[in-house]
């Protein structure tokens, strides 16, 4: 392999990524950060990936071990009846068919420590700001067990949920991964497999705009083979993105917050009638004095009160939580533009005082031993290679903000 050994103008910063422009004639309005601060990102930042995939499903459904299969990752793992990915994970970028892939996983809408107001706020917040700064996915894996005997009230709820988020227009983008094939028979799996896609009440209508219908058989190989089905897609941004950033609806008003909002309604009916019935029962145990009843329906009771308390206020505060956060994110967004600026005027200096003192040495042949050239030529292009190499990027930026955010 012959080398290049001329100096060349220095890299950006490692650490630092930036955002590709949008293509000619595109716009995109941003909410609320000045024109100014956008280019700054634009000029600063250069992103680590040219694929990005979001991974979603219910919690359990096998996202994160799907992710860490294809990337090589080793992002957190649920185990047992509680969820792990309570936050937006980004997985590292990984080459694949000479494209350059990162994976999204996000929380499922049934997770067991945040509620799906929470985390709509959060999928939410992380798709709309990196969709401000001309970021799109080009593509949606949602995930389901084949395992499952049947598509039941929470694999429904967060199928509708998912739907609402991406819309009729990137349906040609999405693709349905059934996987944990291992844990059924094959002709079960079929039989559901048949099931799910010929239903209207399941996969049939997104199948019938253009998604498409693969399985996942837990190997590197089955994973790789989906993400081919991806990474030449053309990227298109997905429902709630146009509705949070270019239409400037607030996020109860996009089709996933109506979603929410109508199903925090059905709850709140489901439990005013538990509450009615358990004041009946509470009523008859005072009625017959029947003191054991009576605590363990004032136990219940109060239990009930503190879930529709809870249901209440995430209906109430979906919106000024989501405004509150947003304003945070921004403010991350700002800090983290002016350290990638410092860094990448650091790693410049450095990076051209390292390429001269070698290029001086190396152009000093009489001073030098064959093996010691060789050296120096074998460090040239070592530093080049670490003026060259991308890490983090912006949907790991950002994904580390939400984090923050959401673990204050």
């Amino acid at each position: 392999m012959r080398y290049n050994t001329v100096v060349s103008a220095p890299r950006p910063d490692p650490r630092v990524v930036s955002i590709h422009q949008l293509p000619e004639g595109q716009t995109v309005q941003i909410s609320s950060w000045s024109s100014s601060t956008t280019q700054r990102a634009h000029s600063l930042v250069e992103d680590d990936s040219d694929v990005a995939i979001a991974v979603m499903g219910a919690t359990g459904s096998g996202k994160t071990t799907f992710i860490n299969l294809a990337s090589g990752s080793s992002l957190r793992v649920g185990r047992g009846l509680m969820s792990c990915t309570n936050v937006v994970q980004v997985a590292e970028p990984f080459g694949l068919e000479g494209r350059t892939v990162t994976l999204i996983d996000t929380p499922g809408f049934d997770d067991t420590t945040k509620s799906d107001a929470d985390i709509l706020r959060m999928i939410g917040l992380f798709l709309a700001t990196t969709y401000e700064n001309g970021k799109k996915l080009a593509g949606v894996i949602y995930i389901h067990r084949i395992s499952d005997f049947r598509m039941g009230g929470i694999s429904t709820r967060n199928f509708r949920m998912f739907r609402e988020l991406c819309g009729e227009s990137t349906l040609e983008n999405v693709v349905i991964v059934t996987n944990m094939w291992g844990e059924v028979s094959r002709e079960i799996g079929e039989a559901r497999e048949a099931e799910l896609a010929s239903r209207d009440v399941f996969f049939q209508p997104v199948l019938q705009k253009g998604a498409q219908l693969l399985r996942h058989e837990n190997t590197e190989e089955s994973a790789h083979l989906i993400l081919r089905h991806i990474i030449d897609n053309h990227p298109l941004s997905l429902q709630i993105q146009r509705e949070l950033v270019d239409e400037h609806k607030d996020i109860s008003q996009t089709a996933a917050g109506a979603e929410l909002n109508k199903e925090l309604m059905r709850l709140m009916e489901k439990h005013k009638k538990e509450m009615r019935e358990l004041q009946e029962d509470l009523e008859e145990a005072i009625r017959t004095k029947d003191e054991e009843t009576k605590r363990e329906l004032e136990i219940e009771t109060k239990k009930l009160q503190a879930e529709m308390n809870r249901v209440q206020s995430d209906a109430a505060g979906l919106v000024s939580q989501y405004k509150a956060e947003k304003e945070q994110m921004e403010t991350r967004m700002h800090q983290f533009i002016e350290q990638s600026q410092l860094n990448t005027q650091q790693a410049a200096q450095k990076h051209n005082e390292q390429m001269e003192v070698l290029q001086k040495h190396l152009n000093d042949t009489t001073s030098n031993s064959a093996a010691q050239i060789s050296a120096l030529k074998f460090r040239l292009v070592e530093v080049q290679r670490a003026g060259r190499k991308r890490r983090g990027g912006l949907f790991g930026a950002v994904g580390g903000f939400l984090d923050n955010i959401f673990r204050l």
